[in-house]
């Protein structure tokens, strides 16, 4: 690794930096200890310290000191650049140094550059009614949710993607570095184009430790690590030491370096045209955890071991030992000397720190609603299938949507605010149409048998669905849009990022400052009910059974019957904002329902009764619901056999688009009245339900809705094998089949007099089955049945 050996800072500069790095450091200090007497303005007594200590000091002075120095490059060279924290615990750091640059008093005008400000800001952390221990929306500057670990360089990356100007430093820690998703992250350099887009400063913070146990990367000799990191393409820079001044210096001349490079290595490609590689600067980072710290408590070391992770000295409240060291460690930073008599920074301390939006906590790519811009959306009725008449028309629902993404792309190509996002399954979602307008990034070796390979594009693909979410995260959150295909099993690897992205929504719609970001739209394709060649592995509905367990101010799950509604589902949820919202849709061929105008009105009543399909006349004695493209298709199927064996048994079809409609509006935002859903569903009649994924959702969603009791849902209920597409159903009871049987089984007196019928069906199941078996293929009346055209 590269060891930079200038000592470019003047002892001015080595004064006011290493001043300010003290003040971050006592005001963290004090945030995770101290309810009163911020100033020590007298000796510390036990009712100054919080009852309960939370926090993380290990991390936080090395996170200090990167930010310290980082202020001064963007002083000197106006450089943009937002502070993404992998060790989010590391939190009382990052509000220590916006208050000391003076973002945080910006926003939170209470806790002010003053005495009684500092007080404010030393309670409020981790304590009822304040804030939490790591970052978080509530921080400024911050874009990241860090209370989960491994996605710190993903968000990074996703933040400079065409934001040309904009550096994104990430501090990575070395706990962090151990995850998968961070392993799987440092690959993004291969996805950056250093003429369109910003960079990326990966700072690897070795401190040596997790919370009870040494880190891998910290316990390798250097060449082994430096190898691995030039494996990944970087080139990696030594900053290292327990010296204070030593390593100002260091950091500061390898900042100067680090650059100097950046900055050439952009002006080439932006000059010459240069698509080459670039080996991009990193840092290796390698400060002892919990420096300047106590060094021994109660006779164990603690500065430079696993025991300053957290809380140093866990007594300090009831033990008296305790008490003096804290003392002894917060006067140990020279407080009168940082502070004003008011409690104000000295100015000596912050003068010299950059001001304005270039503040790392103003920046206002990190609140990035400011710098949202519309999408321009071709009109989505412009690409609807043709439907003269109900089920006449075949189409690939995900087809026809990629044509339209097409023109999503080319109409925002001046713009470079779009991008589709996802793990090699563009094509195989049948968006490829995409290709006809743009590459795929790419800026690893290029082959002849490539196709649509680039060194920019507006697609995005890499077989990790972590950092495909990182980086879409990262996109969103610094105000662009993007869209996330993905197959619906294995988004549930994102469960955990998605958790985590939801909460930060939810905080940050509470914050008036926080300007709304475009919503994270998943387009799940390959679903269950077309998963029968993969096999069991491949089928799972689960994650609407994630998401909608999150916050209903947040969350939108969407499930469009046919390629029309797809399309004005599609629109509606790239318009919208702070929404996690889910499509669920498939992509082979299936019939279209609606024409386009029929299916935008559909889409937005979310949820409604199908007359066409219906001969109930407004007395049903049966209502049979669906929601989801392969359910709608067997309850329009069960329908028609109905119709064929049992004439005078009146039907009402509902189809559901918008899941959430089926809540009361005291429960979700889109949740339809009772008078409405008794209106549609009844109060006193049977109504058989097929649904997409787990019944159980079904329930969950209506357990307060009149009649919920006549509710019967038929779906997903994990049974599944390589088979043929119908027998997926038949073997989950949610085949047409079943559902005519269900009808016969609970409208009242029907088993009687439908009995026949009830044994055809039985019969039909059996039939289908040994037929599967003898052909390899669904039976002829199952592959060729369409909605009889009068």
């Amino acid at each position: 690794m590269r060891v930079s050996s200038a000592t470019p800072l003047s002892a001015n500069e080595l004064d006011r930096i290493d001043a300010y790095w003290r003040a971050a450091n006592y005001l963290s200090v004090g945030q995770i200890y101290l309810m009163d007497n911020p100033l020590l303005r007298e000796p510390l007594c036990p009712e100054h310290v919080k009852p309960r200590l939370l926090g993380h000091w290990g991390t936080t002075p090395g996170l200090n000191f990167l930010y310290a120095h980082l202020n001064r490059i963007i002083a000197a060279r106006r450089q943009e650049m937002i502070y993404i924290t992998g060790p989010g615990h590391g939190g009382p750091g990052l509000v220590a140094n916006t208050w000391l640059e003076g973002s945080y008093s910006d926003v939170y005008p209470s806790v002010s550059q003053d005495e009684s400000g500092m007080r404010r800001l030393f309670k409020q952390f981790s304590f009822p009614g304040g804030v939490p221990s790591h970052v978080a929306a509530e921080t400024p500057g911050s874009i990241h949710e860090g209370g989960e670990l491994g996605y710190s360089l993903a968000h990074a990356y996703g933040a400079v993607l065409d934001n040309p100007e904009l550096v994104a430093a990430c501090v990575i820690g070395d706990g962090e570095a151990e995850t998968g998703p961070l392993a799987t992250a440092w690959h993004s350099n291969k996805f950056l184009d250093p003429a369109g887009d910003g960079a990326v400063l990966p700072i690897l913070h070795l401190n040596g430790y997790k919370i009870a146990n040494p880190t891998i990367l910290a316990r390798i000799d250097d060449d082994e690590l430096d190898a691995l990191l030039r494996g990944y393409g970087y080139e990696p820079y030594l900053v290292a030491g327990d010296d204070p001044a030593a390593v100002h210096q260091q950091l500061a001349a390898t900042l100067d370096e680090v650059f100097d490079t950046i900055a050439a290595i952009q002006y080439g490609a932006r000059t010459s045209g240069d698509t080459g590689r670039p080996r991009w600067p990193m840092i290796v980072f390698r400060t002892p955890k919990g420096w300047t710290g106590p060094k021994e408590v109660d006779g164990q070391p603690v500065e430079g071991t696993w025991r300053s992770h957290q809380v140093p000295l866990p007594a300090a409240r009831d033990d008296a030992a305790h008490l003096r060291q804290l003392e002894a460690w917060m006067r140990s930073y020279r407080p009168e000397e940082l502070f004003s008599p008011e409690g104000a920074p000295r100015r000596e301390v912050v003068d010299w720190l950059p001001g304005g939006d270039l503040r790392m906590g103003a920046n206002p790519h990190a609140n990035g609603g400011r710098l949202t811009r519309d999408l321009e959306l071709p009109d989505f009725t412009a690409y609807g299938v043709k439907v003269s008449a109900a089920g006449e028309t075949v189409a690939e629902p995900t087809r026809v949507l990629g044509n339209w993404l097409r023109d999503v792309i080319k109409a925002n190509a001046p713009y470079r605010n779009f991008r589709l996002i996802g793990p090699d399954e563009t094509e195989s979602n049948r968006l490829g149409a995409v290709f006809d307008v743009t590459d795929k990034v790419w800026r690893a070796r290029i082959d002849d048998v490539d196709v649509h390979l680039g060194p920019s594009g507006r697609v995005m693909e890499i077989l990790s669905e972590n950092t495909c979410q990182g980086w879409l995260e990262g996109y969103l959150l610094t105000g662009r849009h993007g869209l996330f295909n993905c197959y619906e099993a294995f988004v549930h690897i994102v469960d955990s990022m998605v958790n985590q992205h939801a909460k930060w929504l939810k905080v940050s719609r509470e914050l008036p400052w926080r300007m709304p970001v475009p919503s994270l739209t998943y387009l799940l394709t390959s679903h269950v009910w077309q998963q029968d060649h993969n096999g069991f592995s491949h089928q799972d509905p689960g994650f609407i059974d994630h998401v909608a367990n999150k916050k209903a101010d947040v969350i939108r799950v969407y499930l469009p019957p046919d390629a029309n509604t797809l399309l004005s589902v599609a629109d509606h949820c790239l318009r919208s904002r702070n929404h996690i919202n889910v499509i669920v849709a498939g992509k082979k061929p299936a019939v279209t329902w609606l024409d386009v105008d029929a299916a935008a009105l559909h889409c937005a009543r979310g949820l409604g009764i199908w007359d066409w399909a219906s001969n109930d006349q407004g007395d049903p004695d049966v209502v049979l619901a669906a929601a989801g493209d392969v359910p709608t298709r067997e309850v329009l199927a069960a329908t028609d056999l109905l119709r064929q064996h049992l004439p005078d048994l009146r039907v009402r079809v509902v189809n559901v688009v918008d899941l959430m409609r089926l809540q009361p509006p005291s429960e979700h935002p889109h949740g339809i009245s009772d008078a409405q859903f008794d209106a549609i569903f009844t109060t006193d009649r049977p109504v058989i339900f097929a649904y997409h994924g787990y019944p159980t959702l079904i329930h969950r969603l209506t357990y307060r809705r009149h009649g919920h009791d006549n509710l019967h849902v038929r779906g997903y209920k994990e049974e599944g094998t390589t088979t043929t597409p119908f027998d997926m159903l038949v073997r989950n009871d949610s085949d047409r089949y079943h559902l005519v049987m269900d009808v016969i089984d609970r409208v009242p007196d029907l088993a009687r007099r439908a009995a026949t019928l009830r044994q055809q069906m039985v019969d039909k199941r059996v039939q289908h089955r040994q037929y599967i078996c003898r052909t390899g293929e669904d039976l002829p009346e199952v592959r060729d049945w369409r909605w009889p055209a009068s």
